[in-house]
């Protein structure tokens, strides 16, 4: 059986993908923000580029395999998305990722 703790990011990457407005910079100092690449920040500076409602940093296939091209250097509100979240199942949920009833009960 599924649990919330088999939710794997890199098989998943929703919520990199779900809202043109998600992700955006928050707390990063400017010493932060400066580390990003620029092509992967907004023209107006206040949050990563989107394609559509894709993060430009995603890489890779929705709900087969991905990675994010600045994991370590991400914004803070990538780094609260946690799985299992409610921003990580309502996400999931808009792909049609959806998780077996038997663990969101």
């Amino acid at each position: 059986m599924t649990s919330l703790n088999d939710l794997d990011c890199q098989t998943c990457g929703a919520c990199c993908s779900f809202s043109p407005d998600w992700p955006r910079f928050s707390t990063e100092s400017d010493a932060a923000l400066d580390l990003l690449p620029p092509r992967f920040v907004a023209a107006d500076e206040t949050g990563m580029r989107c394609s559509g409602s894709r993060c430009d940093a995603l890489s890779g296939r929705v709900g087969f395999e991905t990675s994010c091209l600045v994991y370590d250097i991400r914004p803070v509100v990538c780094r609260e998305c946690v799985p299992g979240d409610d921003a990580c199942l309502m996400a999931r949920a808009a792909f049609g990722l959806t998780l077996p009833h038997q663990i969101l009960g």
